[in-house]
């Protein structure tokens, strides 16, 4: 009985092994002819979907070849000039690469003695090496092309090509990965894909030309991962390196506002500020904070400056005008001194005045910020004529 079922059992093995034998024949075949190269590639990889063959190195070394034969037919037709489809060529790169390092994995598998014999890695590194360049061109073809997915996916095969066992032997120029990598993280932000960004991102800081633009990329990343610490942590490298960037410098000061950090927003501030004390920007959102921050006086005097300089802003004019009655507000909350003060407090509203005006005239349609202020400065002053203008502005804005 056991006799028999060692006769069925090599019977089936039998049949499962000759239909495969042929199938890595005819493919050989084919590829000898340079004819069916795409359907050798689509028997080797059915053959490889069987659990049974997956450490057959046969299937695999059948696999690259095939992927290695539609390469060179289309590398041929390179050299001769002759039409041929770009991106096919460039994806049939990837894809072989991926196949030989596949069947270097196999390769590099132990005996039943634990022994490693490497029987195709010196020859097959020797060949591949030699069109690694074309992975990265691959990629820049891509990008250009705009198909972000298969540039990434050729840059992110050149780069994972330093930690193949393949390529142990030989290098790429470094300029060349920096380069990769920094492509890598514009595909990753094009693509929405905050990881894929950052994989190789600290490579892409390396490179000086794209530093500036990969550091915000990183924040943007960090910031869709919810990775609060990361993206403000991204955005005060990009400040300290590039003070009059407006993409950082925002960014920072909407942060710091957004959770009442103001203190650590102020030192933004004054640090830009020792970078180019003329900025509009900068002045603009110091006088800002200094408002926000209960500093009056400093709002309106760096509000006169910008006024002096530019005085087309009409938020400027706000600022120091809702400063000037603040001021006043202040002096009047001060019920046992009120009698006392009532010069400065009248000087206040007289300060605040033509501000307000300006910010009226500058920005008719913004009533909720200038009619009840202004309500405010023509009662306390005295104008009866604007203050009955005013009272119907008013009255029609609560209808």
């Amino acid at each position: 009985m056991l006799r028999l079922f060692s006769i069925i059992f090599s019977v089936l093995i039998a049949v499962s092994v000759f239909p495969q034998k042929k199938e890595i024949s005819q493919a050989r075949s084919d590829i000898k002819k340079r004819s069916n190269l795409e359907q050798a590639e689509k028997s080797m990889r059915e053959l490889l979907k069987d659990s049974a063959n997956k450490g057959n190195v046969k299937i695999y070394e059948t696999l690259a070849e095939a992927i290695k034969a539609q390469y060179e037919v289309a590398n041929e037709k390179l050299y001769l000039k002759e039409p041929f489809d770009t991106a096919s060529f460039f994806t049939t790169v990837h894809k072989m690469f991926l196949a030989y390092e596949q069947l270097d994995s196999i390769d590099m598998q132990p005996d039943k003695k634990g022994r490693v014999k490497l029987k195709y890695r010196k020859k097959n590194a020797e060949f591949l090496n030699k069109y690694r360049p074309n992975l990265y061109n691959g990629g820049v073809y891509f990008v250009r092309k705009n198909n972000f997915a298969s540039a990434y996916s050729l840059m992110d095969a050149y780069l994972d090509c330093r930690r193949q066992p393949l390529f142990a032997g030989y290098s790429e120029a470094k300029d060349s990965y920096k380069s990769a990598a920094y492509w890598t993280v514009f595909c990753g932000h094009k693509l929405s894909s905050p990881d894929s960004l950052l994989k190789y991102s600290e490579l892409a800081l390396t490179d000086k030309k794209y530093r500036k633009r990969t550091i915000g990329y990183m924040s943007n990343a960090y910031l869709q991962k919810k990775d609060t610490l990361g993206y403000v942590k991204m955005l005060r490298l990009g400040f300290a390196e590039n003070k009059n960037s407006k993409f950082f410098f925002t960014r920072l000061m909407d942060y710091y506002t957004s959770v009442n950090q103001l203190d650590s927003a102020m030192s933004i501030v004054d640090s830009a500020l020792e970078s180019d004390g003329n900025n509009t920007l900068f002045l603009f959102a110091k006088s800002n904070l200094s408002l926000n921050m209960g500093k009056y006086e400093d709002c309106i005097s760096i509000s006169d400056s910008l006024i002096a300089r530019n005085d087309t802003l009409p938020d400027v004019y706000l600022n120091a005008g809702v400063s000037c009655l603040n001021l006043a507000l202040a002096l009047e909350s001060d019920v046992a001194n009120k009698k006392k003060n009532s010069k400065k407090i009248l000087d206040c509203y007289k300060r605040a005045l033509p501000y307000m005006e300006k910010y009226r005239e500058m920005a008719p349609d913004d009533k909720e910020r200038w009619a009840k202020s202004l309500y405010n400065i023509y009662l306390k002053l005295n104008m009866g004529r604007k203050f009955e203008e005013i009272s119907g502005v008013l009255r029609k804005m609560r209808k």
